[in-house]
């Protein structure tokens, strides 16, 4: 689904001064696929954009007897809500549902009610990581959509400014490395300029901490105490070390969306549903670019699924329907349609995504850029039922000294004791 400013807000507040996961702006109400009564009506539930809308007339003309009916929610707060309500209910579910990858930890106490969607015609459709995070006991529950992979966006006139490379391939040659030499690299920039590096460190840990294979919990569900985080505590001191290069800014705040039309920053990590926004708030300005390099190698922010109910009427119908929804075909036809970044091996490598430019930013070839990025992903961070509550305590961490100016030790010991709080 194409991510813009209402959910990323509410992705925000969980997760890095925004967490993560997704957000995704959209069109309320539901509409009715193109097909004219039938012998099965088959429920879809998505929110936003899941570039679904072309899709379904073809679908009903390529299977007579097959109605579709779209249930597309406002935002995927509401979409959530009422996944939720039918699965505690145990009725009232749509016959296929969107899920974004975040809902998976409060899902896991219903994995038995959802059906297990592994079958040999899709055995390595999608990226392994896609599909490791949707398997559940076993149990493959959601057919992969779209996925976030990151790259790094910058300005390639403000980096001039520094006699620095503003060639995205010189550029990404130049970040090629860990967290350090993208941190090393926008000091020498900030002293040559005093423009600053990155726009928040609340944006960028998100960036860093969806690296760790668990960030807040073990493997079991288990959460890792905050004051025995090491790794947590690493990529927050950090942070804290190069404070001086950031700008300061909370993702989606206002000050952060006008900041676009000044020099308020020369880069930002991006994955594919950030062009939109940021192409939108930077509207006229002239210099942006995207490189493909993303500091320690890969990362992914946000993504969706979409799973079959065990409390349909006609599970067989929306097994179909979903496998079909998400071959590399229809995802390709997604993309041109919303944007939404294919996660199926097949579709990476098509000619439409091989090819697929964009005009703001300097032509970069995204389709080429975000494929690679897509398969430098080694891991999907584990997000349990505390990953949220946890990620917030860290960033609200955060934003107290690269927004707020408090001392980031006092804060820190803040955070502590937030954690404590939570009594987990």
């Amino acid at each position: 689904m194409k991510f813009t400013r209402r959910t990323a807000l509410a992705a925000s507040a969980a997760a890095t001064t925004t967490a993560a996961l997704a957000a995704c702006g959209s069109s309320t109400g539901s509409s009715g696929g193109g097909g004219q009564g039938g012998d099965v009506e088959l429920t879809v539930a998505t929110f936003n954009e899941f570039g679904y809308e072309e899709l379904f007339p073809q679908y009903e003309e390529e299977n007579p007897g097959v109605k579709i009916v779209h249930r597309k929610a406002a935002s995927s707060e509401d979409a959530r809500a009422n996944l939720m309500s039918g699965l505690a209910a145990g009725s009232g579910l749509a016959d296929v549902e969107g899920i974004e990858v975040g809902w998976w930890a409060e899902l896991l106490q219903y994995a038995d009610v959802f059906e297990d969607l592994a079958d040999p015609d899709v055995e390595g459709r999608w990226l392994d990581w896609k599909t490791e995070a949707a398997t559940i006991d076993g149990k493959l529950v959601g057919y992969g959509t779209d996925i976030g992979p990151e790259a790094v966006a910058f300005r390639g006139d403000l980096l001039e400014q520094a006699d620095m490379p503003s060639d995205r391939t010189e550029f990404a040659e130049l970040l090629a490395g860990d967290w350090n030499t993208y941190f090393e690299v926008g000091r020498q920039f900030v002293e040559a300029t005093g423009i600053p590096w990155f726009d928040g460190a609340g944006g960028t840990y998100n960036g860093m901490v969806q690296q760790l294979a668990n960030p807040y919990e073990n493997a079991d569900g288990t959460p890792i105490p905050l004051a025995d985080n090491a790794d947590v505590k690493a990529i927050y001191d950090l942070l804290v070390e190069f404070k001086d290069i950031s700008a300061g800014y909370t993702q989606w705040e206002e000050d952060w969306t006008a900041s676009f039309q000044d020099d308020g920053f020369a880069t930002m990590l991006c994955p594919p549903w950030m062009m939109g926004p940021l192409s939108g708030n930077a509207d006229g300005v002239e210099g942006w670019d995207i490189a493909d390099v993303f500091p320690g190698g890969g990362g992914n922010w946000g993504g969706s699924y979409i799973s079959v109910p065990s409390q349909g009427e006609n599970i067989e119908e929306a097994k179909k329907l979903a496998a079909w929804l998400t071959a590399p075909e229809q995802q390709v036809v997604a993309f041109q349609a919303q944007g939404t970044f294919p996660s199926q091996v097949e579709a990476l490598d098509s000619d439409e995504i091989m090819s697929s430019t964009n005009e703001f930013f300097n032509d970069a070839p995204v389709g080429e850029i975000y494929a690679e990025r897509a398969t430098a992903i080694e891991v999907q961070p584990f997000m349990g039922a505390n990953f949220f509550v946890i990620n917030t305590v860290v960033a609200d961490a955060i934003t107290r000294w690269d927004v707020d100016g408090q001392d980031p030790d006092e804060s820190w010991e803040q955070a502590l004791a937030a954690y404590d709080e939570l009594g987990l």
